[in-house]
C-alpha cells in the first residue's frame, strides 16, 4: 500500500470510529504494524490534520474536518474507468453523457499520476448493450421514480398488440438486451416489468403516489431479490 493511500485510510478509520481508537486497531484494521501507525499519525498532525490522542490512550478525529477531495488508489481508479464506461451498455443516454461529465470533472481534481491513470486505463468495454428507448426518456422514469409520481404508458406486448396502463415506477433494471421499468400496474393491480424499448408513449401525470412508494418498493423486492 502507497503511504499516501495509508494516510488517506488512517483519517477514514478515524473518521468512521464513534469513539477513541487505538494505534493497534488501526493497525489490524489497515495489516501494518504499530509503529507505522504512530509515525502515520505524527505525519498526519504535522500536515494540520486535527488528530487528537495520544498513544495507549487512542486517537480521534476532531469533528467537521473534511478528507482532501477525492483521493482514490490506483484499484478504486480502475473500478471508476471500468463503470463508468459500462454505463454505455445501459441504453440509458442520460446516464451515458452524465459518465463522460463525472471522468471529466475527476480530472480536474485528480493527482496527475491518478489523472493519467484514469483517463488511459487500458480497459476496454463493448458498446453493445440494451437498445434505448424511442418514446421516453430514462432521464424521466428515474426522475418519476425519486419523485414517485406516476406514468401512463402506451405498451407494445411481445405479439404487437398495444395497452394503456398507468402505473407506479418503482426502479429500473438494467441488462445487456433490455431496460425494465419496473411498476405496480392498475390495470393488473400486481407487480408488472415494462421493457423501455416497447413503450410507445409515456407521461409524467401530477398525481403521486409518496405514501405507497416504500411498501410497493419493498414488496417488489421481496418478490424478485434472490435470499
Amino acid at each position: 500500500m502507497r503511504r499516501a493511500d495509508r494516510l488517506f485510510d488512517i483519517i477514514q478509520v478515524l473518521r468512521l470510529a464513534r469513539g477513541p481508537i487505538t494505534a493497534a486497531a488501526i493497525a489490524t484494521e489497515l495489516e501494518v504494524t504499530p509503529r507505522t501507525v504512530y509515525r502515520d499519525i505524527a505525519t498526519l498532525q504535522a500536515r494540520r490534520v486535527p488528530i487528537e490522542g495520544a498513544a495507549g490512550l487512542g486517537y480521534i478525529l476532531r469533528r467537521g474536518y473534511d478528507l482532501p477531495p477525492l483521493m482514490f488508489t490506483e484499484e478504486e481508479a480502475e473500478a471508476i474507468a471500468v463503470g463508468l464506461r459500462l454505463l454505455r451498455r445501459t441504453g440509458d443516454p442520460s446516464l451515458a453523457s452524465a459518465a463522460r461529465s463525472v471522468l471529466s470533472k475527476l480530472g480536474t481534481v485528480l493527482p496527475e499520476g491518478l489523472r493519467t491513470h484514469l483517463a488511459g486505463a487500458p480497459f476496454l468495454v463493448s458498446g453493445h448493450g440494451a437498445p434505448a428507448p424511442i418514446a421516453i426518456a430514462l432521464s424521466d422514469v428515474r426522475a418519476a421514480i425519486r419523485n414517485a409520481r406516476k406514468l401512463r404508458l402506451d405498451y407494445v406486448d411481445a405479439n404487437g398488440a398495444t395497452t394503456v396502463r398507468t402505473v407506479l415506477p418503482i426502479a429500473v433494471e438494467y441488462y445487456v438486451e433490455a431496460t425494465l421499468l419496473c411498476a405496480w400496474c392498475e390495470l393488473r393491480a400486481d407487480y408488472r416489468h415494462f421493457r423501455a424499448d416497447r413503450i410507445a408513449a409515456a407521461t409524467v401525470l401530477d398525481a403521486g403516489f409518496a405514501p405507497d412508494a416504500a411498501r410497493l418498493t419493498a414488496g417488489w423486492r421481496a418478490l424478485t431479490e434472490t435470499p
